[in-house]
């Protein structure tokens, strides 16, 4: 058997609620616990969370995620929770198409037999009456003959950094893809969408992913040169017939997982908010809230 070195990171995610009184808290679902697959496997979790809850139960949704809804019995001043999860995580390495690959060329039909399943992640959710995005994403092609799927894909991934300047916003949600074309500006959650929306207009079965970004340059003392880093981080996957999914960065122009660690795969990105849930207080009560996520790696 020949040895391979596969990383174990170490995920600490704590998001801390502040109020000015003691408030009570509506039920809270938790969707911070990494994904399974074949090339990330968790070794541990825990999930800590104070007050302590007066029930937590772990589902399935409709996706598959892990997620965990708890329910409290008592009022507090601040509510907190801490995921801590060890994974070992073992990248593929970064697909290469080759030409006899069923969708090397674009346009390419999908299976017959996937397709039904793929509907859902190929039907745009967002509107685009003067076809705005569309046009963008048509800007991809080229006019001459047909065009290779990877460059369309490769060239929006990196298209979106270099078009548009990235903006944190305290607003809450997902900007709509027509004002982060308008303003040339967003979150990585904003781009992800924005990109999600643009493949979906040429008929590619796109999906959100959230879940981290992991930079090896902070652990071992570079700058930061990756956007998204210290919180959660959005992306987006695009489903290619023999190749299956396949994740795209366009926040920072990375193509392939190497750097990304899924915590969710949605239709859309109301279906990926990593933590929500409600209080009952007085209006004004709410101070607002800390998040810090810190990774470190250990090779194996």
């Amino acid at each position: 058997m020949i040895a391979s070195t596969m990383p174990v990171l170490t995920i600490h995610h704590k998001t801390e609620y502040r109020y000015a009184h003691p408030v009570a808290f509506g039920e809270h679902r938790i969707m911070l616990r990494p994904r399974d697959g074949h090339d990330l496997r968790v070794l541990s979790g825990s999930l800590t969370i104070v007050p302590e809850p007066m029930s937590l139960r772990w589902i399935h949704d409709v996706f598959g995620n892990s997620v965990a809804i708890a329910t409290f019995d008592e009022r507090a001043q601040t509510l907190s929770f801490l995921s801590t999860a060890v994974v070992e995580h073992h990248p593929a390495e970064e697909f290469q198409p080759a030409a006899d690959d069923p969708a090397y060329f674009y346009p390419f039909a999908y299976n017959k037999d996937e397709f039904p399943d793929l509907v859902q992640f190929i039907t745009p959710q967002y509107g685009d009456p003067a076809g705005a995005l569309s046009a963008w994403a048509l800007d991809f092609l080229d006019p001459e003959g047909p065009t290779p799927t990877f460059h369309i894909l490769s060239g929006m991934t990196h298209g979106i950094p270099k078009q548009f300047s990235y903006r944190k916003r305290h607003e809450h949600g997902t900007q709509h893809p027509l004002d982060t074309l308008q303003t040339r500006s967003g979150t990585c959650r904003d781009y992800a969408l924005f990109m999600m929306e643009a493949a979906r207009s040429l008929g590619f079965a796109a999906r959100f992913v959230s879940g981290y970004l992991y930079d090896e340059s902070l652990t071992a003392g570079g700058a930061n040169a990756v956007v998204g880093g210290g919180a959660t981080h959005a992306w987006v996957q695009i489903f290619l017939p023999g190749a299956g999914w396949l994740e795209f960065d366009p926040t920072n122009a990375l193509v392939g997982g190497q750097n990304l660690i899924r915590i969710a795969v949605t239709r859309d990105p109301k279906q990926a908010i990593p933590l929500s849930g409600s209080f009952t207080g007085k209006p004004g009560d709410f101070l607002g809230m800390d998040v810090q996520v810190e990774i470190t790696v250990e090779d194996q």
